[in-house]
Order: structure tokens, then C-alpha cells, then sequence
């Protein structure tokens, strides 16, 4: 048997790598490499183009010195490299390497752990190790190769100079408003302190651009047209500007080109002046990710941000979902041409961060299967991706994103298209994407697809305007974080709203309403419902356009699990899908959501579209994260560990706990799989410990289970409807007259008509609870207001039970009192059974929604006693 060093091993790891990361310069067992310490041997060395230079270093198990000697490499300068290491890889290879036969082979298929330390000191994961095979060891060199500190510290040069320029132009708004009036047009915008940082940020970044084609397109560098030197620096760079245009790059530059050509020649070489020290400080952090950036930092300047919910997908919640996603795709990626016929869409893309993640893992695996990247970007830009927004100024975005990929790769068209909103010249009114709810086509506000039809960055002329072709049925992916505005929405600036939903853009009550009866003509035999908000409308857009056997992938408020206005979501997605993983983030009130600026709960679904000769599924995997992922790496890993198929735990299985799911010896959330049929809830979400799930859910059968409990005990449960019945709804005890009796005001100890109406955790921590307000019989109605108050009781059912405010399932009230929004009553034709209600419900674990009781505390002469149990609706 053969006994190879770790010098050979390291040789024959360098070779894979060296396959899985062709674009980069892999070398193995090499001298001269360090600057300064010719003699230092690095086992695998890892560099490439505009990043960090990634040392790797490798010991057969138990490896008690691998991390010491990645450690030493940190900082080192590499011959040739523009950055010093700034992270390495302690690698651990397993025994059985050493006595292969075919080495190549073991060491592909070895499985190999691994840690990643910094510079600042960190180590990921934080303790012990992370496993997978070559793939997985090249992702991680490259993620690891990009320093996030650079990228931050750019970040913020970037909202500086972009902060500068804003100064600039509100300047410039004071003397000539026309000229900044007619900036703003550009972009679709009023003026506005947020117009004029958009406007900044898209001339910071068609100057980033600038900079990185100067050399392949032989354009002048940004330095002769609007250095300190520079004379005319606005007539220079548009110039070059228009040279570059009759290249390509209309995504990037047609946007810059306009705003400046609006601004005097002295304003817009004092911005240009600005932005292009800016731009120095940007590039300076590598040309990989300057287009990230931009999109990083997008979310502070986008205007109507709570009208469109235009949340920002982190990038790491970006990646998550993308890599969950694409790993569903039936794909040889290692033929240019079958990734090539792939057709992955968003229909609400705004800066682009979900398509951009897609890009980047569908290149990643094409990469890996021995591709080549950049000679797929133009088939990638022309035929694959499809983005649709309703601010010109976000496909600006992630156009400039996506074609950041290979900025010196060109191509001839984009699928990427700003759709019509609001009221329109026909007298109409259109609603962006979801026009294409009734149609495989719509009209585009501005082109940037056809070149040869280009006139204006927002379509100024009618050649400009094209029919956007988005066949139904012609996705492979459909992956979305949708706007989640609902017309009901009452808050902040949607208070006074007519349709919270269509109100962006300053759209009058008429343009609202017009809208919302554009929204019900296209609703017809879709799921969406107007409680559930916008969202519910994408999904069904989503559906419409992918082909059976494609993938849905969705950034969703969390109340798509269990909302009622939700059921018919549900029922789409259990009718028509398969393969469902629901993820969610079972934090404590805080960091609960995947996008960025909000603290509403959301959730990752995904799953693939039935095909004709496939099954109903009938079960999902239910993913419950204790956090939201920290960088892309743990993005990584968490994909990684949520798509593993062995080892998952169901629901039914008792109360054992889901799978655990772990980055190194941290555990990062639990997996568990469960039923899923009709419209039901998703009552598997947020779960902490999943025990407590599989606990509940022996109750729905008539079993008590606990943990550690070898056998359920049988424990009958009847829905509240066989029992007992609710009280009488909120506002018809003090809505408007007719409708309600009463009038609420503070409470009082000699109250004639009490009332348990609102949450207030700090006295709703015991069972019994004090009234906090009382009720006023209207003039008039005192006849009504008696037979309303004939509905009191002393039992109350929380309507917003939550884990962390408003943890009481039910209270109870020492006389009778009616309830309100939070605590309608519970009414029972024995007032024993408040007693035995009130306690059952606080103290069983979950299923707290569906209001079971045991049937042991009936009266012994009640009819149902002999009754068979009934299960939990759930």
C-alpha cells in the first residue's frame, strides 16, 4: 500500500483546486512566493485578479499544527499579488488519504475539514471545523479571497462622495432649480435630498465602471478628463462617455451621461471633480467588488421606500436563498449551451441583489464543472436573466451590477426593463410587473434591451419603448423579494392613504383607486387575497411564468405560514409544488427578518413546480435558523447544511428535536419535516427547539407527549367550536353606529360594562387579568348594548399571542367582562369550563391558535363526554 507524504497530497489538492478555480493561479509546494522569505514553502497558494492572495495549509489528522502555520502566513506579502494575505486555510485531511491507491481520486472524493482565519484575529467558524469535499473548499476560497473590512471601508468612502455630490447638486438647486429639475426627470424622481444621492451614486458608479474599461477599451482614464488638470471636464468625459455607449455598457453609462449633460459645465465639474476621488478610493478595494457596493448602500437612498416596500435582501440572505434555489435546477453545468437555455427571472428586482446572487452561484458551478465564466457573461446578460422593476433608477442597478461580473466582456442586449406604473398617457393606469399577470407582455417605460432602438436612458422618444416579451411557462427560476404593501395598511406616511399599496410616486386617490381595480380585474383565479398584500400577487406572477419542473424562490412576510389571507398561497404552493423548504429565523424579537431596514418576521420558500407525471407532495422541510446568516460564508454553510438529505427528523416522529444543523460545533438552527396539505398552516416555522412542534402536534392526534416521556399518554381534544363558541367581534360593540352599542374609555373599579380590550405585557403576566377599560352605553342604544352585554364572560382568548410580548394564551377575568381586539371572550354554556379552559390553554405547549381543550374537564352528564375525541384543526 502506498504511503504518500503531505507534500504529494498537497500537489494532488492543488490540481483539483486548480480544475475548480481555473480563473485563478493555484500552486502547490512553491518557493519564492513571499516577499522577503524566498525560502517559505506555503502549501497551496491561491491568487487571482483584483483580490486577496489565500494560503492554505494542510496536515493529515488530527492536524495539531495546521491552524499555527496558517496563522504565521498572515500578512505576508505574495511576489507579484497588489494585497497582502489577509486570510488562510487550515485544512485537515482524513488518515485514508495517505494509503490511496489513486490519489486524484481520493483526495476528490476525500472528506476534507477546515477553518478560515483572518487578519483582525477572527476564525470562522468560531470553533470547530467545517466539512465538504473540493467544491466546498473552493467556495470558501473564494469568498474567503474578498476582505469584507476593504469592502466596508470603501462602502463608506462611496456614501461620502455620494453625500458630497448631493451637497452639490441641492447647491445647484438653489441657483438654477430648473437644472436640477430636469436631473431629477432623469431618473423618474421629484427633487428631493434622496433624488440627489441617487443621482450621485449612479455617477460614482458609472465612474467605478469607467476606471475598470479604460484599459480594455482603450477609453482615457478618468484622471486626464476630470483631474485637478483637467479644463473641461464635463465635455471630456461625456465624450468618452458616448464612445463607450457605442460599445455597450446603456445599462451603465446612458443614466450618468444624461445627468451631467443637464448640469451647468462649473456644477458638473465640481461633481465629476468629487466623484472621481471617490471612485479612486472605491477601485482601490479591488475590481471585484466595486459593483457590490453600490448595491450595498442602494437601500439608504431609494425613495418611497415604505410605499413599494422596497426592502433591501441583504447579501447574505441574497446568497442564502440563491444558493438553496439554484440547487434545485436540473442542469449540466458543465455545457455552456444547457446553462445557456436557462431563463431566470425576478419581477421585482430592484437593485438587483437576488439576481446578482443567482449570477454568481450559476457561474460558481459552471466554473467548477470546468467552464469558463466569462465567455458565458454575454449569453448570461442576453438570454438568461430577466429583471423587472418600477424605478428606472434600480434597473440602473442591477444592470450596472450584473455586467460588473466581466466589465470587459461586452454584449448586445439585456432583458432587464423599467415597467410602467401609475397613470399613463393613454388615460390608463398600469401596475408594473403585475401586468403581466394577464399577459406574456407588457410595454416597458425605457428600453435598455434592444441597441439598435436606443435613444434615452427614460425614453424620451417613442423608439425607446419596447414590448417586454415574459412568456408563462418559460422560467426555469423565479426568485423574488416582492413588495409586501398592503391597502389596508394604515401607518406612517400610508396613514392617510387611499391604497396604501399604489401609492408610491405620488399617486393621487383617484390614480390609488383606478390601480387597485387594475389589481382586482388581474386577480381572477390567482391566490392573491387583499389582506395578504402585494406579496400574494408576485407569488402568482411567479407561478404563472415558471415552467413545470422550475423553481420558486421567495423572500416572504411571515404571516404567509399561517395568515388566513395566505390559505390560498398555500394551497398553490401544496397543489403544485414539491420539494417545499420553508426557512425562517427563530430569534428573540430581533434580527428576524432576511432583508435589510425592518423588523417584520419574513421567511425563505422555496420549491420546485410540479410536472405532470410527478406526485402531490404532501410533506415540506421546515427550516428554523437562531439567526440570520453573518457574511456569505455562514450563507454557505447554511445552504450547505439545509439541502443535505440524511438524517431529518419528522414531526410525527415525537418529541426528539428536528435535525441539527451546524457551522463547525455551533448549532445554527434546526430542520424538521412535516405535513403540508390544502391550505393549512405552516405551523413548523420559528422554532427554537422543534420538540416543542412534535409535542404539539401529538396533541392534535390526542397525545400527550413531552420530552424524555418514553410513551404518549391518550389525552382526547375537541376544537373550541364543540364546547364553547367566541365572542362578539370588536367592532360590533363600538363601531360606528348602528353597528356598535358602546364607547370605550378608561377603565374604572365600579365599571358597569368592564372590558379586557388591549395587550399590555406588563399586566398580562399572570392568568388573571383586570380589566383595562370599560364601556359606555351609547344615547339611544341601551337596548343593543344589553343584548351585547349578554356575550361577557369571564374567559378571554388572546387574538396576538407571541413568544417574546405577549406570551398569555388566555386570560381570565374575575367577573365578567367583554372583550376587545386582543381578548375576545370565550364563551361556555358552563361557566366551569372558564376554569378549566384558562389553565389548559396557558400551560399546554403550542397549538395555541386552535383553541383544543381537553374533553376530560367536560361535565360528566354532557352529552359529548362519550363522544369521540376530535383533532386540532391544525
Amino acid at each position: 500500500m502506498p504511503r504518500h507524504t503531505e507534500p504529494i497530497v498537497n500537489s494532488a489538492l492543488g490540481d483539483a483546486l486548480r480544475a475548480a478555480l481555473p480563473s485563478c493561479d493555484v500552486r502547490s509546494e512553491n518557493t519564492r512566493q513571499i516577499v522577503d522569505n524566498p525560502n517559505l514553502r506555503p502549501d497551496i497558494l491561491i491568487a487571482a485578479p483584483g483580490r486577496s492572495p489565500v494560503v492554505v495549509e494542510a496536515e493529515f489528522m488530527p492536524a495539531r499544527a495546521a491552524e499555527d502555520e496558517a496563522r504565521a502566513r498572515l500578512g505576508l506579502e505574495v511576489v507579484g499579488a497588489l494585497r497582502e494575505i489577509d486570510a488562510a486555510i487550515a485544512l485537515r485531511y482524513p488518515e485514508e488519504v495517505a494509503d490511496a491507491d489513486d490519489l486524484p481520486a481520493a483526495v476528490r472524493a476525500a472528506p476534507l475539514s477546515y477553518a478560515v482565519l483572518y487578519a483582525d484575529g477572527a476564525r470562522f467558524p468560531q470553533s470547530g471545523w467545517l466539512s465538504g469535499g473540493v467544491d466546498e473548499l473552493a467556495d470558501l476560497i473564494d469568498l474567503a479571497s474578498v476582505p469584507q473590512r476593504v469592502v466596508e471601508e470603501a462602502a463608506d468612502a462611496l456614501q461620502r462622495g455620494i453625500n458630497r455630490a448631493a451637497l452639490i447638486m441641492e447647491e445647484l438647486g438653489n441657483i438654477r432649480p430648473n437644472a436640477v429639475t430636469d436631473v431629477a426627470s432623469v431618473l423618474g424622481m421629484s427633487r428631493s435630498v434622496q433624488t440627489y444621492r441617487m443621482a450621485g451614486a449612479i455617477v460614482a458608479n458609472a465612474m467605478i465602471f469607467h476606471e475598470r474599461l479604460a484599459s480594455p477599451l482603450g477609453a482615457p482614464p478618468l484622471a486626464m478628463l476630470c483631474g485637478e488638470t483637467a479644463r473641461r471636464p464635463k465635455v471630456a468625459v461625456l465624450a468618452a462617455w458616448e464612445d463607450i455607449l457605442n460599445v455597450n455598457y446603456w445599462t451603465i453609462f446612458a443614466f450618468a451621461r444624461d445627468i451631467i449633460n443637464r448640469m451647468p459645465s462649473a456644477e458638473a465639474a465640481r461633481l465629476l471633480r468629487n466623484l472621481y476621488a471617490t471612485a479612486s478610493e472605491v477601485t482601490a478595494a479591488g475590481a471585484d467588488q466595486a459593483q457590490n457596493i453600490i448595491g450595498r448602500i442602494f437601500q439608504r437612498l431609494i425613495i418611497d421606500r415604505k410605499f413599494l416596500a422596497t426592502f433591501y435582501t441583504l447579501p447574505s440572505s441574497a446568497s442564502l436563498l440563491a444558493r438553496l434555489a439554484v440547487a434545485r435546477l436540473d442542469s449540466d453545468w458543465s455545457d455552456a449551451a444547457a446553462v445557456s437555455n436557462l431563463r431566470i427571472g425576478d419581477f421585482a428586482c430592484g437593485t438587483g441583489a437576488l439576481l446578482s446572487s443567482v449570477y454568481e452561484r450559476v457561474s460558481a458551478l459552471h466554473e467548477r464543472a470546468g467552464g469558463d465564466p466569462a465567455k458565458l457573461h454575454p449569453a448570461m446578460m442576453e438570454d438568461v436573466l430577466y429583471g423587472c422593476d418600477v424605478m428606472p433608477s434600480a434597473i440602473h442597478i442591477t444592470g450596472s451590477t450584473l455586467s460588473g461580473a466581466h466589465p470587459s466582456v461586452g454584449f448586445d442586449k439585456s432583458r432587464l426593463y423599467n415597467l410602467a406604473y401609475g397613470r399613463q398617457e393613454d388615460g390608463g393606469v398600469r401596475i408594473g410587473s403585475l401586468e403581466l399577470l394577464q399577459s406574456s407582455s407588457t410595454m416597458t417605460l425605457f428600453n435598455t434591451s434592444d441597441p439598435a432602438m436606443r435613444t434615452g436612458s427614460v425614453g424620451e422618444e417613442t423608439a425607446s419603448q419596447i414590448i417586454a416579451d415574459v412568456p408563462d411557462e418559460g422560467f426555469d427560476l423565479v426568485i423574488m423579494n416582492p413588495p409586501f404593501t398592503r391597502n389596508v395598511t394604515r401607518e406612517g406616511d400610508t396613514a392617510e392613504a387611499v391604497a396604501a399599496a399604489f401609492a408610491a410616486f405620488d399617486a393621487s386617490e383617484e390614480d390609488q383607486r383606478d390601480m387597485t381595480e387594475r389589481m382586482a380585474a388581474l386577480k381572477k383565479d390567482t391566490c392573491y387575497h387583499g389582506n395578504a398584500g402585494i406579496a400574494s400577487a408576485f407569488a402568482a406572477l411567479g407561478d404563472r411564468k415558471l415552467k413545470p419542473g422550475g423553481v420558486l424562490a421567495l423572500v416572504l412576510p411571515l404571516s404567509a405560514a399561517s395568515g388566513s389571507a395566505w390559505t390560498a398561497f398555500r394551497k398553490m404552493i401544496a397543489d403544485n409544488y414539491v420539494d417545499l423548504t420553508v426557512v425562517s429565523i427563530a430569534a428573540n424579537g430581533e434580527d428576524v427578518a432576511f432583508s435589510s431596514d425592518t423588523d417584520m418576521a419574513e421567511c425563505l420558500v422555496v420549491a420546485r413546480k410540479r410536472t405532470a407525471d410527478s406526485p402531490k407532495s404532501r410533506r415540506a422541510r421546515f427550516v428554523s435558523l437562531r439567526r440570520r446568516p453573518r457574511g456569505f460564508a455562514e450563507s454557505a454553510m447554511a445552504a450547505q447544511s439545509i439541502t443535505a438529505q440524511n438524517g431529518i427528523r419528522r414531526i410525527e416522529d415525537g418529541p426528539y428535536g428536528g435535525r441539527r444543523l451546524f457551522v463547525g460545533d455551533e448549532t445554527i438552527g434546526e430542520s424538521i419535516d412535516a405535513p403540508q396539505a390544502g391550505g393549512s398552516q405552516w405551523g413548523a416555522v420559528r422554532l427554537l427547539d422543534a420538540s416543542v412542534a412534535q409535542t404539539a402536534h401529538a396533541l392534535t392526534q390526542s397525545k400527550l407527549w413531552f420530552p424524555a416521556q418514553l410513551a404518549p399518554l391518550d389525552i382526547p381534544i375537541a376544537p373550541l367550536r364543540e364546547v364553547g363558541k367566541m365572542g362578539t367581534y370588536h367592532l360590533d360593540i363600538i363601531g360606528r353606529p348602528p353597528r356598535g352599542p358602546f364607547d370605550k374609555t378608561e377603565p374604572s373599579a365600579t365599571a358597569t360594562f368592564p372590558s379586557l380590550w388591549n395587550h399590555n405585557a406588563k399586566n398580562e403576566t399572570r392568568i388573571i387579568c383586570q380589566p383595562d377599560s370599560q364601556l359606555l352605553a351609547r344615547f339611544g342604544m341601551e337596548q343593543k348594548a344589553a343584548e351585547v352585554w349578554a356575550a361577557a364572560s369571564r374567559a378571554h382568548l388572546s387574538m396576538d399571542f407571541r413568544f417574546n410580548s405577549q406570551p398569555l394564551t388566555a386570560a381570565f377575568t374575575e367577573r365578567e367582562t367583554l372583550g376587545g381586539t386582543a381578548w375576545p371572550n370565550v364563551i361556555f354554556d358552563d361557566e366551569r369550563f372558564d376554569y378549566a379552559f384558562a389553565i389548559w390553554r396557558t400551560r399546554r405547549w403550542g397549538c395555541s391558535h386552535t383553541g383544543g381543550i381537553p374533553a376530560a374537564s367536560r361535565t360528566a352528564g354532557e352529552e359529548r363526554q362519550s363522544a369521540p375525541p376530535k383533532r386540532c384543526p391544525s
